[in-house]
């Protein structure tokens, strides 16, 4: 697994924990983040801090989206995992110039096959890729 792959699971992990606390994502990932040395030393690396922190800044109008292109799925009816694999790969596909949106959305389903159901990649997929193909179009 490289290295960003791994920040997407740490940052998947705090978005998932910040949402099921009803909490502040940022306010989690300053508590996790212990630097210490030793065997309880967890560093929060630099690119999940990137991707929590972006998420947290765009997450009204990341939300807005997915209420948008997930047709016939309210917010609150789509699994927690989903909902923030759905959150990090819209961050990556319009705010994260530096990735392309086909690794953005190849790293969202593999994420959601490895955490989710069966199911789950195949809607992930459908929504990133409506996102992706009228990122030109949407006002952000």
């Amino acid at each position: 697994m490289s290295a960003r792959s791994k920040a997407r699971k740490q940052a998947l992990d705090l978005l998932f924990e910040a949402d099921i606390r009803g909490t502040n994502a940022l306010e989690t990932l300053n508590l996790r983040d212990i630097v210490e040395e030793g065997p309880d030393a967890r560093p929060i690396r630099e690119y999940t801090r990137s991707l929590v922190t972006g998420v947290s800044e765009n997450t009204r109008k990341i939300d807005e989206l997915i209420t948008t292109y997930a047709q016939g799925w309210d917010m609150d009816r789509l699994p927690n995992v989903d909902r923030n694999i759905l959150r990090l790969g819209i961050y990556e596909i319009l705010w994260a110039a530096d990735i392309p949106d086909s690794v953005a959305i190849d790293e969202a389903l593999g994420l959601a096959k490895e955490l989710s159901t069966d199911e789950s990649s195949g809607f992930i997929h459908g929504v990133l890729g409506r996102i992706s193909s009228l990122k030109e179009n949407l006002s952000l």
